[in-house]
């Protein structure tokens, strides 16, 4: 019988040595390898090709809810299993819709973690207990509609990169020769993506990354 294959998403070496070490005693799972950020991710998921990826939100380059997104896009067929210390519905329901379909606390015990790895192999999804108490709630004060419009679901994935690089504190300038495009094209970018997160200072901009979890301190 073929074992699941895992790839680990995670910026702290620590993390994803400790998770990778849980999961390979499992007769059923294997580990195929590891990444440090979402843009890792992506660059590997073809070579390794693996059933599930195990991520991690909060990432330096590119987190976890704009890796989710882009490998649902890309790679229909991985399943992407959450495993953050987040606990709040300003994360949980923004990576739901963006098309993990399991979310597990970092206070989980292993079993539910294994557990769920195999529920997204086969198929389904799987909510840790205080994750799902979380969409219940959520669901509940909406009065039954759980559509949830983002801000952030509206920025192309360029408005997305410069956002990102100019929370890390990167000028115009070096964003345009990061991304090869030019600072008043940058500018462009900026002003737009603000005007969709109605953000009013580049200090907004980056408590707005921080909060979101583009970036981390």
């Amino acid at each position: 019988m073929p074992k699941i294959k895992v790839l680990v998403v995670d910026d702290h070496t620590i993390v994803r040595d400790g998770i990778s070490a849980l999961l390979n005693l499992s007769d059923d799972i294997v580990v195929v390898g590891e990444a440090s950020n979402g843009r890792e991710a992506l660059e590997v998921i073809t070579n390794l090709e693996p059933d599930v990826v195990l991520m991690d939100i909060a990432m330096p380059i590119m987190g976890g809810l704009e890796a989710t997104r882009r490998i649902r896009k890309q790679f229909p067929s991985v399943k992407v299993m959450i495993l953050t210390q987040y606990d709040d519905k300003e994360y949980v329901i923004p990576i739901i819709e963006a098309g993990a379909t399991g979310f597990i606390s970092k206070s989980a015990v292993s079993s539910e973690l294994t557990s769920g790895i195999r529920t997204l192999y086969n198929g389904g999804s799987f909510l840790s207990p205080d994750i799902a108490k979380i969409i219940i709630s959520d669901y509940q004060q909406r009065g039954g509609t759980m559509k949830i419009v983002d801000p952030y679901d509206q920025l192309t994935d360029r408005e997305r990169e410069v956002l990102k690089l100019l929370a890390e504190g990167y000028t115009n300038r070096e964003v345009g020769k990061m991304l090869v495009i030019s600072p008043k094209t940058v500018e462009g970018h900026t002003t737009s993506l603000m005007s969709k997160l109605d953000l009013h200072s580049r200090v907004e901009l980056v408590k707005y990354a921080l909060k979101k979890g583009i970036i981390t301190v």
